[in-house]
């Protein structure tokens, strides 16, 4: 008799996680089954994928681009949504056992949330849905006995160091961070920082969003506040130390001192096959480390002066409630302005910082209470972009 095949939906399957993880299940097509790819706007990538995978469905979140899909696929038995409500609506699907949410910032709350109320065991790459609404999915994952197995390639060598010590107390874990392209310029020097210059990481293949995001530390803050709540630690037991070759990908303490730590390339295929397969390793052909080819790992604080981004994530964190939600909106609108040319590299953290402040806080805000503060804060944020233009 054979093995049951993992039938798997893929959030966001055109981007820079959702293709590698279609690669990582082409390569192990006896233990994986696609059942569902949902995509915001690359209908022609989306169209190949369904073609290749055969998947029980397809969403299109851009309405406009339903036609197209639905055209392509006639003769397919692929069936085709469009809308973001649908991508909500398709993972409560009974055939889908994990769901794999690598859609681009809040835009992945929701379909996670509904995922996650459906049963479904979650492989998450979307740390924004922990940021804004941590306390919600984790109490909601309980609830449902669903296991949450993190794709970040921080949080997975956390997760993998902690498998056989869940028992024991944890010190701390530490969280290792690149610096990105700017670590030591000058504060001259972040000033003028241009788009092409932000979006050349020295290790990592990333989208555009996690790119910038990486440049200016605040992913790093994302990770923070996702650490606390897949790991349960306050944020005085969660440290960030910047690790330029990005061959240790992070750290867990004991209370013992014993300090383990989980090494590899930087290739997100990697933490991808870990969450696809838990608890199983299995082989595959991907680039092995050698500790001959780094003789030198090096380690240096992170600059929290310059780098605000961070800074103000562990303030939300600490203040809780509706903090990490308007942090991460305020973010995602100053980056698709810099992205645009509308607000300079150096002036984001400031403008997130203004935001934070004249949003009303929330302390124990509900589901409703986090979409509403999204959509406040955007305002807001966008009237404080215009202003400081002037």
């Amino acid at each position: 008799m054979g093995t049951v095949k993992k039938r798997v939906a893929i959030l966001g399957s055109t981007g820079s996680i959702g293709t590698k993880s279609l690669e990582v299940i082409e390569n192990n097509r006896e233990m994986f089954e696609v059942e569902v790819l949902t995509a915001n706007d690359n209908a022609e990538l989306l169209i190949q994928q369904a073609v290749r995978y055969l998947p029980n469905a397809v969403v299109i979140a851009n309405e406009s681009r339903y036609k197209a899909v639905a055209d392509a696929l006639a003769k397919y038995p692929v069936k085709v949504f469009a809308g973001r409500d649908a991508i909500s609506q398709v993972v409560q699907m009974d055939s889908i056992d994990m769901v794999l949410t690598a859609m681009v910032g809040y835009s992945g709350l929701i379909p996670t949330y509904n995922a996650v109320k459906s049963g479904k065991n979650i492989a998450l790459a979307n740390k924004e849905t922990l940021v804004v609404a941590g306390e919600i999915i984790t109490h909601t994952a309980r609830v449902n006995n669903v296991v949450i197995i993190p794709v970040d390639s921080e949080h997975s060598a956390i997760f993998q160091c902690l498998v056989g010590e869940f028992e024991n107390p944890v010190e701390k874990i530490i969280l290792t961070c690149s610096g990105g392209p700017f670590r030591g310029k000058t504060t001259a020097e972040l000033e003028n920082v241009t788009v092409d210059m932000a979006l050349d990481h020295p290790n990592w293949d990333m989208g555009a969003k996690i790119t910038i995001d990486s440049a200016t530390l605040i992913n790093k803050g994302f990770e923070v506040i996702e650490a606390h709540w897949l790991f349960g630690l306050p944020s005085g037991k969660i440290d960030v130390i910047v690790h330029p070759q990005s061959i240790i990908h992070s750290l867990v303490e004991f209370e013992d001192g014993s300090v383990k730590a989980q090494l590899g390339l930087p290739d997100m295929r990697l933490p991808i096959q870990y969450a696809l397969t838990f608890p199983r390793r299995i082989k595959n052909d991907f680039p092995k480390f050698s500790f001959l080819n780094y003789p030198n790992l090096t380690f240096e604080q992170p600059d929290t002066i310059k780098f605000r981004n961070l800074a103000l994530a562990y303030e939300a964190l600490d203040e809780g409630g509706n903090f990490p939600c308007i942090l991460n909106a305020a973010n995602e609108v100053v980056v698709k302005a810099f992205l645009d040319g509308k607000a300079g590299f150096a002036a984001m953290s400031g403008i997130i910082e203004s935001a934070m402040q004249k949003v009303d806080f929330i302390k124990n805000p509900d589901i409703e209470d986090l979409i509403n503060t999204d959509v406040e804060t955007r305002r807001v944020t966008e009237l404080l972009i215009q202003k400081s233009k002037k």
